[in-house]
């Protein structure tokens, strides 16, 4: 006997104001690829108490949680997903005392960098343009041009799946290139702790112009895509490689390699999921073939792919 959806929805609205539910919710709509199929529940709390009772409910009903930032680093299935997708980005506080900021897990972390830069607090800078949020940088460790998040973080606030919330300090996230502890799924971020330097502002600002610079210059920022697409292997460059194989500008139906910049799949406008995942594994197998290097995935996968 499948879950009664019109009744969760009663139940969990009945017990709190601060949260919006809505049923079989296009997740397209919700990930820089401009794919993905709907969401059984698509649920955005605006508290951590209303995401706790959330989970707890879920939990009884067994039904499976996913959690949704800004959807850049994501491939979600035509099929779209079966459960509950969290959206944390209404938990977006910013506070800032001295040389730390409080970031909540559902901020943008470009505009994390630009409220650093008003400051006067450098060390974000490498953020800027990134355009997920803080809970999607700590769980990937996002990083770009020689900085990452990870050495910035004194504490991150999380959420298990009971709802019960603790802190874990840098050492505790286990950060590692492109990695957290985070990635193992049961801890949910709900907020962040960053301790930066003090800077010039004009300085501050004059290299995250640079940084924007460079990006426009060297990637496809006008095409919807989730961001570079393969991890960098030691001591190569993923678009390098791909380019070597020949494969820049490969196409799968509106599935494309960037012309641009071969470390990023793009969507040129009609793609589905089924032909991005396609293209990828399309990619590495080539790839491997062509240096024996096994290029991974960086983008995260929801739902069926068979």
């Amino acid at each position: 006997m499948g879950v009664d959806y019109l009744k969760f929805c009663e139940e969990y609205s009945l017990a709190t104001e601060q949260v919006s539910i809505t049923l079989g919710e296009p997740l397209r709509e919700h990930t820089s690829f401009g794919l993905g199929g709907p969401a059984d529940l698509f649920i955005r709390p605006y508290s951590a108490e209303a995401l706790a009772l959330g989970l707890k409910l879920c939990a009884r009903a067994d039904i499976a949680v996913y959690i949704l930032g800004r959807g850049t680093n994501l491939l979600v299935s035509d099929k779209g997903i079966s459960g509950a997708v969290f959206d944390m980005t209404a938990l977006n506080h910013l506070k800032i005392e001295g040389c730390r900021m409080q970031l909540g897990a559902g901020l943008s972390l470009s505009q994390a960098a630009m409220k650093a830069a008003d400051a006067g607090l450098k060390g974000l800078e490498f953020a800027h343009g990134i355009p997920g949020t803080v809970g999607g940088a700590l769980v990937m460790n996002a990083g770009a041009y020689g900085g990452e998040i990870g050495p910035l973080v004194r504490s991150v606030s999380v959420m298990d799946r009971q709802g019960n919330i603790y802190d874990l300090d840098a050492v505790a996230m286990d950060f590692s290139y492109r990695h957290s502890r985070l990635q193992e799924g049961e801890e949910i971020v709900l907020s962040a702790l960053l301790e930066l330097e003090t800077g010039n502002r004009e300085d501050i600002r004059e290299t995250m112009a640079e940084l924007a610079r460079k990006r426009k210059e060297k990637q496809p920022l006008d095409q919807r895509s989730a961001g570079s697409t393969f991890k960098r292997p030691p001591g190569h460059f993923a678009g390098q490689l791909i380019e070597e194989a020949g494969l820049k500008g490969f196409s799968l139906g509106d599935a494309a390699v960037s012309e641009k910049h071969a470390g990023f799949v793009i969507n040129r406008g009609r793609a589905s999921a089924r032909e991005v995942n396609e293209l990828c594994q399309t990619v590495i197998r080539r790839v491997r073939e062509y240096s024996g290097i096994s290029l991974e995935l960086e983008i995260r996968r929801w739902g069926d792919f068979t």
